[in-house]
């Protein structure tokens, strides 16, 4: 499935019906009192986030979405039967603008979460509704108002608790197909994964986190280079980074730097989410280098934990690491 993060819609709320001007007409009353029923209202456009989605694509092969107008009054005080409401369904994570606006209408990040993006319009009155005592055979009725329309921006940020970054080639995808049931597209040459992948990681018993994958970064990600930018955003949500770097580079200290500065230029808060280093591809060492690995240093506070994803070799640590950072999490926001 095409991943799509990012839909322009229109949107159009039902207009109301109309009232309308009728007389009781009935044998033996030729001169009956007002009877002309209200419009219906008019069908609201409703938005519902929904845990099966994971893109917009579906919102891509249409762009205008109208829910149904009410219908007019009859006689004999009939109301018009109310317009059926449009209910547009997206996956959580999604943050909704008015085309153009900077402001968040609304973000939906919770199952079943719902907002009415266009109020339908009311229905007017009927002629029955404005009868009085010293006007009793009025002969007018009002019109239905019109329907709300919206140009929407719809940008979809993943929800997840753990996201990897890391160069291209860096061990992502191949880390994410490991630990969890996801099943990205692997390959040795850069810019595999073309997409974010989400993976359930079910750690312990009744202890599960998601995992978010992005494409490599390069140099000049936040720039627009490579297909960072494009990406950033999907893990900006997240509560604890997993960064991996290549443990056979040349300069395993230099690529960590590099990494963190476009973290830092693409958004401050992201340089400053709990992280974890992982020293990816060491079975590539021989055993006895391998402890010079395992003693590399990226900061104060910033753990380190070699593994090889292929060998399996430290996951079980990088897994209790990540647990740990989690649960640490959630108890600071009680």
């Amino acid at each position: 499935m095409q991943f799509i993060d990012e839909v322009h819609i229109t949107v159009k709320a039902g207009d109301g019906g109309n009232g309308v001007v009728s007389f009781r007409r009935e044998k033996f009353v030729p001169k009956g009192g007002p009877d002309g029923g209200n419009g219906g209202r008019g069908g609201s456009v409703i938005l519902h986030a929904d845990k099966q989605l994971n893109t917009l694509l579906d919102l891509t092969y249409k762009h205008y979405y109208g829910a149904q107008n009410g219908e007019n009054g009859r006689g004999k005080n009939q109301e018009g039967k109310a317009g059926q409401d449009i209910v547009l369904r997206l996956p959580c994570g999604t943050i909704v603008r008015e085309e153009g606006k900077k402001k968040v209408v609304a973000d939906l990040t919770e199952h079943g979460a719902e907002i009415v993006i266009a109020q339908g319009g009311r229905g007017g009155r009927g002629n029955s509704e404005f009868a009085t005592a010293t006007n009793q055979a009025p002969r007018f009725a009002t019109p239905g108002t019109m329907g709300d329309e919206k140009s929407l921006s719809l940008e979809l940020r993943l929800l997840a608790d753990v996201g990897l970054v890391g160069f291209p080639n860096a061990g992502k995808s191949t880390l994410i197909s490991v630990i969890s049931a996801a099943r990205p597209k692997i390959a040795d040459y850069p810019f595999t994964t073309l997409a974010p992948n989400l993976g359930m990681v079910r750690y312990q018993e009744g202890k599960s986190f998601v995992v978010a994958d992005v494409p490599g970064l390069i140099e000049g990600a936040h720039l627009g280079r490579g297909l960072g930018t494009q990406f950033l955003k999907h893990i900006e949500r997240t509560r604890v980074l997993v960064v991996l770097i290549e443990s056979i580079s040349s300069d395993p200290m230099a690529d960590y730097e590099t990494l963190m500065n476009e973290l830092r230029s693409h958004s401050p808060s992201l340089a400053r989410k709990p992280r974890i280093v992982a020293l990816t591809k060491t079975d590539l060492f021989p055993p006895d280098e391998r402890t010079k690995v395992a003693r590399m240093k990226f900061g104060r506070g910033v753990k380190v934990v070699p593994i090889s994803a292929v060998a399996n070799e430290g996951l079980p640590l990088l897994l209790e690491e990540i647990w740990r950072m989690l649960s640490r999490k959630r108890v600071s926001k009680k």
